[in-house]
């Protein structure tokens, strides 16, 4: 990899480092549709590298409040992410030889979706869903999760909707979050995907979002709570726009 396209993708996580600190949304997403949207490196590397910043923020987040989590429920997502996170890791594999063009699409998709869910209010629910209801949300999420890294959107808002405290919410998908990066992470291993160019990108990305959330915590825009998660929804839309235009125009040249 060029110094230049390394540096442009540290630009991008400490960016999208800073901006998930002051607002709680995007990281995944900036990373990956910014700098495959470029062109500066593959989604399969940049997603096997956002799977390891994933996984170690989770691990920082979760010592000593694991007596909070919502076990049942969280087993219950297990059942249906750990499955399906493989054959997510296999369509994206297969996508990105067979059809990167489709690929961008549904990425573009995916992102403009996240950004969009930011926005939106998920109205609870009167009761709190079946474990069947979590295990068929986990099979969405392990899909996303296999194929870009992102599992956010169907799950956050699939838990927000329950009638459970906002801690034990927050916990459930950091641990669901901590998996779906630990069980990719393993599945990529164990094929043989974690090569130099993914520890070199990992190398240097961790501590560009350590420095990013010392940042946001440290220096905060001046602006309100409620600004910051339209300018996380409007960043995201615009991405997931681009990388769905490029996919499109993609496909219509090879038509």
């Amino acid at each position: 990899m060029e110094l230049s396209g390394l540096l442009a993708v540290i630009l991008i996580t400490v960016l999208a480092g800073y901006l998930h600190t002051v607002s709680g949304f995007g990281i995944g997403m900036i990373i990956i549709g910014v700098a495959s949207g470029l062109e500066l490196v593959s989604v399969a590397t940049l997603v096997a590298v956002v799977s390891l910043v994933t996984l170690v923020n989770s691990a920082v987040a979760l010592p000593g409040k694991l007596h909070h989590l919502d076990r049942r429920h969280l087993l219950a997502l297990g059942l249906g992410i750990v499955p399906s996170i493989g054959l997510g890791v296999w369509a994206l594999n297969w996508l990105s030889v067979s059809a990167e063009a489709l690929l961008m699409l549904m990425l573009g998709a995916l992102v403009f979706y996240g950004g969009l869910s930011v926005g939106l209010r998920p109205r609870p629910r009167a009761a709190v869903s079946s474990s069947a209801g979590f295990a068929a949300n986990g099979v969405m999420t392990g899909l996303l999760a296999g194929m870009f890294g992102m599992p956010g959107p169907p799950v956050i808002y699939h838990c927000y909707r329950q009638p459970l405290p906002t801690e034990t919410i927050r916990l459930l998908l950091i641990a669901c979050f901590a998996m779906t990066s630990g069980v990719r992470t393993l599945y990529v291993g164990a094929a043989g995907g974690l090569d130099a160019q993914v520890w070199l990108l990992a190398l240097w990305t961790l501590p560009a979002v350590a420095l990013a959330t010392w940042a946001g915590r440290r220096y905060p825009p001046p602006c309100s709570a409620v600004l910051l998660r339209r300018v996380a929804m409007l960043t995201l839309m615009v991405i997931g726009v681009g990388l769905m235009l490029d996919g499109s125009l993609a496909l219509w040249t090879r038509a």
